[in-house]
């Protein structure tokens, strides 16, 4: 017999490797956010189906400055809370346009591979 918690679907994960593309995707649509902001964009254009934790967004943010995707620089939030804006850079640029890439040939190889014969 079916509980009722179980027809609930189960908070979707984000698909591995495809972090980089939504945080870069976010503020080169959006310009410069803290990282709070970027989290909850994606959550929202998802519907709430993808959620960034912060155990994952801050040290994602984190490798994205050292690979020079993304700078960053303190300033003070809405509510006048002192926090750390990410912008992208023309690297980072770069490297979403090759993110979005390579993720629409894996789709497209995936849609294929599921398609009814």
């Amino acid at each position: 017999m079916l509980r009722e918690d179980s027809l609930v679907a189960p908070r979707a994960e984000i698909p591995p490797g495809t972090l980089y593309m939504l945080i870069l995707r976010t503020l080169a649509r959006r310009g410069a956010l803290h990282g709070y902001a970027i989290a909850k964009d994606i959550q929202q254009l998802s519907d709430d189906v993808l959620r960034v934790e912060e155990g994952s967004l801050y040290p994602a943010l984190e490798r994205m400055l050292v690979k020079g995707w993304v700078k960053a620089e303190w300033a003070r939030t809405e509510t006048n809370r002192r926090a750390r804006y990410y912008t992208l850079t023309p690297l980072g640029r770069k490297q979403l346009a090759a993110e979005v890439s390579e993720f629409t040939r894996v789709m497209g190889a995936i849609v294929r591979v599921i398609q009814p014969a």
